[in-house]
C-alpha cells in the first residue's frame, strides 16, 4: 500500500498531527496503540499540567478539554487524573483517527521516494513522509548501578500501573522529580512503606498555580498557556521557533531551568509521612534475603523489598527498535536527539520527529502535551504547503 504520510504513534502527538494534517487535506495513515503509554501509568496518578496545557492539539477549538466536557456532559477533576485524561485522549482518537491501525511496526527502512514500513504480520506500507510520534517509553533512564539486578528487585516508575502490589512492603524510591515524588505518595496510599532518596539537599515545589492566582488577570503576561517553565521564561520556551534560533548555550540553560526536577505542590501533604533522605544517593544495592541491601554515599544503609527509580527519560532515537540501523545512522544527531529543522524534519528528507525527540531543537515544551499545539501546525505547514 502506498500513502502520502504515515503517522507512527497514537498518543497526544500522533493524534494531534493526524488532526491537523487531515484538516489540511493530507492523505494520512495512522499506526499505533491509542494512548498506550498513558494507559499504563499508575492508577491514581494526576497530571501536573494545568487545564489549558492538558489539551491535545489545541486549547481552544473542537478538540479541547472544554469541548470534550460539552460533548460528553462529563466534568473532569482539576488537576486532571490520568484515567480521565486517557478517556479524553480516546475521545480525540475517535474523532480524528477512527481508522487507526493497531498493528505494530517491526521495521522502517528508507526506500525510493520515501520509506518502507514492515508491519507485524509482514504487510508492507510505503510512505512519502514518516512522522515518528512514538513516545518516550523506550527512553526510560536506568542507572548503571542497577543494571545487573532483577526486575523483581528494581524497576522504573514507568513500569507500574498498579502500585497496590507493594502493600506491606518496604520500597525505596530514588529521585526528586514529579514521577518519583508522586510514586512515593501513591505507594504510601496503597499501603506500602516507601522512603525517598534525593540527590539534592532540598525538594523543589512548583509555585505556578499560586503565582497565577496572585497575579490574576496579569498572569498571562508572564505565564504562557503551555505551562512550561517558570515566570517569564515560560513565555520564551512557549515559542519554539524563537527557541530554535537562540545560541546553543542559551537554549541549554533555558531548558535546564524550565524542566528541573520538581514536584507539584499538591503532593506536599501527601508526602508528610514519607521518610526522605536529602543530599544522598545510592552507592550500591545488592540482593539480600529476598530483598535489597542498600548503601548510600553518606555511609548510611537500609534494607528494602524493592527499589523504584524515578530517574526520568533520556532520548536516544536508536532505542526506537522499529527504525533500521541504517536509517538511524543517516539522521544527524546530538546525544541521541535528532537535529530538526522547519516542520520538525530531520536530516533525512521526509522523516519527522514529534514529542521529546524534538526537545533538543525546539525546546522543553516538546516534552509536554501542550507541545502538540506547535508541533502539529509546524509539521502541517511543511507537509501541506
Amino acid at each position: 500500500m502506498n500513502v502520502d504520510v504515515v503517522v507512527l504513534g497514537a498518543g497526544p502527538y500522533g493524534l494531534s498531527a493526524t488532526a491537523h494534517l487531515r484538516r489540511a487535506g493530507a492523505d494520512v495513515r495512522v499506526l499505533g496503540d491509542p494512548m498506550a503509554l498513558w494507559r499504563a501509568m499508575p492508577k491514581g496518578m494526576v497530571l501536573r499540567s494545568n487545564w489549558t496545557a492538558t489539551c491535545i492539539a489545541e486549547y481552544r477549538g473542537p478538540l479541547s478539554l472544554d469541548s470534550y466536557q460539552a460533548a460528553t456532559g462529563r466534568r473532569l477533576d482539576r488537576p486532571v487524573p490520568v484515567d480521565e485524561f486517557v478517556d479524553y485522549g480516546m475521545w480525540v482518537q475517535a474523532r480524528v483517527a477512527p481508522d487507526v491501525d493497531r498493528r505494530s511496526v517491526d521495521r522502517v527502512d528508507r526506500a525510493p521516494g520515501g520509506f518502507r514500513l514492515t508491519l507485524e504480520d509482514g504487510e508492507t506500507v510505503r510512505a512519502r513522509r514518516l512522522v515518528v510520534a512514538a513516545g518516550i517509553g523506550p527512553f526510560a533512564r536506568r542507572p548503571a548501578q542497577f543494571a545487573d539486578l532483577s526486575g523483581e528487585l528494581v524497576s522504573h516508575t514507568s513500569e507500574h500501573q498498579d502500585l497496590s502490589r507493594f502493600a506491606g512492603r518496604r520500597v525505596l524510591v530514588v529521585g526528586g522529580g514529579q514521577s518519583a515524588l508522586e510514586s512515593a505518595a501513591l505507594l504510601r496510599e496503597a499501603g506500602a512503606e516507601p522512603e525517598l532518596v534525593v540527590r539534592r539537599d532540598r525538594l523543589i515545589w512548583l509555585h505556578g498555580g499560586r503565582y497565577h492566582r496572585m497575579l490574576g488577570r496579569w498572569a498571562p503576561l508572564v505565564y504562557a498557556p503551555t505551562d512550561v517553565g517558570p515566570m517569564g521564561l515560560s513565555r520564551v520556551v512557549a515559542v519554539p521557533d524563537l527557541f530554535r534560533r537562540l545560541p546553543r548555550g542559551v537554549r541549554d540553560r533555558l531548558a535546564r531551568r524550565s524542566i528541573r526536577p520538581a514536584g507539584a505542590r499538591w503532593l506536599v501533604d501527601r508526602l508528610a509521612d514519607v521518610p526522605i533522605r536529602l543530599a544522598c544517593a545510592v552507592r550500591r544495592a545488592a540482593p539480600a534475603g529476598g530483598g535489597l541491601a542498600v548503601e548510600f554515599d553518606d555511609g548510611g544503609t537500609t534494607r528494602v523489598d524493592h527499589l523504584i527509580y524515578g530517574t526520568g527519560f533520556q532520548v536516544d532515537i536508536a532505542k526506537y527498535g522499529f527504525l533500521s540501523a541504517d536509517l538511524v545512522r543517516a539522521v544527524r544527531q546530538v546525544d541521541g536527539y535528532p537535529v530538526l529543522g522547519p516542520g520538525l524534519e530531520s536530516s533525512v528528507a521526509g522523516l519527522h520527529f514529534l514529542g521529546a525527540p524534538a526537545a533538543y531543537s525546539f525546546g522543553p515544551v516538546m516534552r509536554f502535551v501542550s507541545g502538540t499545539w506547535y508541533a502539529s501546525r509546524a509539521l502541517t505547514r511543511v507537509v501541506v504547503p
